[in-house]
Protein backbone atom coordinates (compact mmCIF):
# COMPACT_ATOMS: atom_id res chain seq x y z
CA UNK A 1 0.00 0.00 0.00
CA UNK A 2 1.19 3.66 -0.99
CA UNK A 3 1.37 5.74 2.12
CA UNK A 4 -1.80 7.88 1.04
CA UNK A 5 -3.69 5.65 -0.84
CA UNK A 6 -7.59 4.40 0.39
CA UNK A 7 -8.02 1.05 0.77
CA UNK A 8 -10.53 1.00 -2.40
CA UNK A 9 -7.16 1.94 -4.30
CA UNK A 10 -4.90 -1.07 -2.34
CA UNK A 11 -7.77 -3.26 -3.83
CA UNK A 12 -7.53 -2.13 -7.01
CA UNK A 13 -4.14 -1.87 -7.73
CA UNK A 14 -3.61 -5.66 -6.04
CA UNK A 15 -6.42 -7.54 -7.38
CA UNK A 16 -4.92 -7.92 -10.73
CA UNK A 17 -1.75 -8.98 -9.31
CA UNK A 18 -3.65 -11.24 -6.76
CA UNK A 19 -4.11 -15.21 -7.54
CA UNK A 20 -4.94 -18.45 -5.64
CA UNK A 21 -3.70 -18.55 -2.41
CA UNK A 22 -3.93 -14.48 -1.97
CA UNK A 23 -6.02 -13.78 0.62
CA UNK A 24 -8.46 -10.64 1.16
CA UNK A 25 -10.06 -10.25 4.79
CA UNK A 26 -12.44 -7.15 5.79
CA UNK A 27 -12.32 -7.20 9.34
CA UNK A 28 -13.56 -5.52 12.78
CA UNK A 29 -11.78 -2.74 13.93
CA UNK A 30 -10.40 -5.24 16.82
CA UNK A 31 -8.45 -7.62 14.42
CA UNK A 32 -4.90 -7.63 15.11
CA UNK A 33 -2.24 -6.16 12.94
CA UNK A 34 -0.28 -9.41 12.36
CA UNK A 35 3.24 -9.49 11.33
CA UNK A 36 3.75 -12.20 8.47
CA UNK A 37 5.46 -10.54 5.96
CA UNK A 38 2.92 -10.77 3.67
CA UNK A 39 -0.03 -9.40 5.24
CA UNK A 40 -0.97 -6.04 5.08
CA UNK A 41 -3.18 -4.25 7.15
CA UNK A 42 -4.91 -0.87 6.41
CA UNK A 43 -7.82 0.89 8.50
CA UNK A 44 -11.03 1.08 6.02
CA UNK A 45 -12.74 3.58 7.84
CA UNK A 46 -16.19 2.46 6.37
CA UNK A 47 -18.92 0.15 7.35
CA UNK A 48 -18.24 -3.45 7.12
CA UNK A 49 -21.08 -4.66 5.38
CA UNK A 50 -19.95 -2.09 2.23
CA UNK A 51 -16.58 -2.96 2.49
CA UNK A 52 -17.66 -6.67 1.78
CA UNK A 53 -20.01 -5.86 -0.94
CA UNK A 54 -17.65 -3.48 -2.57
CA UNK A 55 -14.91 -6.10 -2.54
CA UNK A 56 -17.06 -9.00 -3.35
CA UNK A 57 -18.06 -7.11 -6.45
CA UNK A 58 -14.63 -6.24 -7.34
CA UNK A 59 -13.90 -10.02 -7.01
CA UNK A 60 -16.67 -11.35 -8.98
CA UNK A 61 -16.03 -9.32 -11.90
CA UNK A 62 -12.36 -9.84 -12.00
CA UNK A 63 -12.11 -13.48 -14.22
CA UNK A 64 -9.12 -15.00 -12.66
CA UNK A 65 -10.04 -15.53 -9.06
CA UNK A 66 -12.93 -16.64 -7.33
CA UNK A 67 -13.76 -16.30 -3.28
CA UNK A 68 -13.32 -19.15 -1.15
CA UNK A 69 -15.29 -17.94 2.19
CA UNK A 70 -14.58 -18.14 5.46
CA UNK A 71 -16.46 -16.84 8.57
CA UNK A 72 -15.76 -17.50 12.02
CA UNK A 73 -17.97 -20.54 13.60
CA UNK A 74 -18.26 -18.56 16.75
CA UNK A 75 -20.96 -16.07 15.18
CA UNK A 76 -22.98 -18.32 14.76
CA UNK A 77 -23.58 -19.15 18.55
CA UNK A 78 -23.05 -15.26 19.80
CA UNK A 79 -26.39 -14.17 21.67
CA UNK A 80 -27.97 -10.83 21.10
CA UNK A 81 -27.73 -10.13 24.76
CA UNK A 82 -23.94 -10.76 24.19
CA UNK A 83 -24.05 -8.89 20.96
CA UNK A 84 -26.76 -6.53 20.29
CA UNK A 85 -26.59 -6.72 16.60
CA UNK A 86 -25.59 -9.52 15.82
CA UNK A 87 -29.31 -11.57 14.47
CA UNK A 88 -29.59 -7.96 12.19
CA UNK A 89 -25.88 -8.79 11.21
CA UNK A 90 -26.18 -12.35 10.40
CA UNK A 91 -29.02 -11.81 8.33
CA UNK A 92 -27.63 -9.21 6.62
CA UNK A 93 -24.14 -10.92 6.15
CA UNK A 94 -26.07 -14.22 5.10
CA UNK A 95 -27.93 -11.93 2.20
CA UNK A 96 -24.23 -10.44 1.16
CA UNK A 97 -22.82 -13.90 0.94
CA UNK A 98 -25.59 -15.43 -0.58
CA UNK A 99 -24.63 -17.70 -4.21
CA UNK A 100 -20.94 -18.18 -2.59
CA UNK A 101 -19.59 -21.14 -1.13
CA UNK A 102 -18.93 -20.14 2.40
CA UNK A 103 -17.66 -22.49 5.26
CA UNK A 104 -17.30 -21.42 9.08
CA UNK A 105 -14.39 -22.11 11.09
CA UNK A 106 -13.10 -21.40 14.37
CA UNK A 107 -11.59 -17.59 14.48
CA UNK A 108 -8.41 -18.28 15.57
CA UNK A 109 -7.90 -21.37 13.38
CA UNK A 110 -8.45 -18.86 10.32
CA UNK A 111 -5.93 -16.54 11.67
CA UNK A 112 -3.36 -19.16 12.10
CA UNK A 113 -4.07 -20.00 8.19
CA UNK A 114 -3.65 -16.38 7.17
CA UNK A 115 -0.60 -15.94 8.94
CA UNK A 116 0.96 -19.31 7.23
CA UNK A 117 0.11 -17.85 3.74
CA UNK A 118 1.74 -15.00 4.99
CA UNK A 119 4.84 -16.46 4.62
CA UNK A 120 4.97 -16.66 1.51
CA UNK A 121 1.86 -14.90 -0.02
CA UNK A 122 0.37 -11.45 0.04
CA UNK A 123 -2.82 -10.80 1.87
CA UNK A 124 -4.92 -7.44 2.07
CA UNK A 125 -6.32 -7.01 5.52
CA UNK A 126 -9.32 -3.92 5.53
CA UNK A 127 -10.23 -3.10 9.19
CA UNK A 128 -13.38 -1.69 9.36
CA UNK A 129 -15.75 0.08 11.89
CA UNK A 130 -17.09 -2.82 13.05
CA UNK A 131 -17.55 -2.95 16.80
CA UNK A 132 -18.56 -6.43 16.95
CA UNK A 133 -16.97 -9.60 17.94
CA UNK A 134 -16.60 -12.88 14.78
CA UNK A 135 -17.62 -10.41 12.11
CA UNK A 136 -14.51 -11.09 10.04
CA UNK A 137 -14.87 -12.47 6.58
CA UNK A 138 -11.87 -14.00 5.36
CA UNK A 139 -11.48 -14.18 1.47
CA UNK A 140 -9.13 -16.94 0.30
CA UNK A 141 -8.68 -16.44 -3.47
CA UNK A 142 -8.44 -19.63 -5.90
CA UNK A 143 -8.23 -19.90 -9.75
CA UNK A 144 -11.26 -18.39 -11.71
CA UNK A 145 -10.80 -20.39 -14.51
CA UNK A 146 -9.83 -23.66 -13.10
CA UNK A 147 -11.92 -26.00 -10.41
CA UNK A 148 -11.62 -28.05 -8.20
CA UNK A 149 -12.69 -31.05 -10.41
CA UNK A 150 -9.99 -30.37 -13.16
CA UNK A 151 -7.72 -30.16 -10.98
CA UNK A 152 -8.24 -33.53 -9.46
CA UNK A 153 -8.54 -34.71 -13.21
CA UNK A 154 -5.49 -33.57 -14.52
CA UNK A 155 -3.17 -35.19 -10.79
CA UNK A 156 -5.05 -38.26 -11.78
CA UNK A 157 -3.02 -38.15 -14.92
CA UNK A 158 -0.29 -36.52 -13.49
CA UNK A 159 0.01 -39.65 -10.90
CA UNK A 160 -1.29 -42.03 -13.35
Amino acid sequence: MQPTETWQESLQRLLPLYGHRNWIVIADSAYPAQISPGVRTVAGHDDHLAVLRRVLHEIDGARHVRPVITIDSELALMDEADAPGADAFRTQLNTILDGHPVTAKPHDDTIARLDAAGQTFSALVIKTTMAMPYTTVFIELDCGYWDVDAEKRLRAKVEG
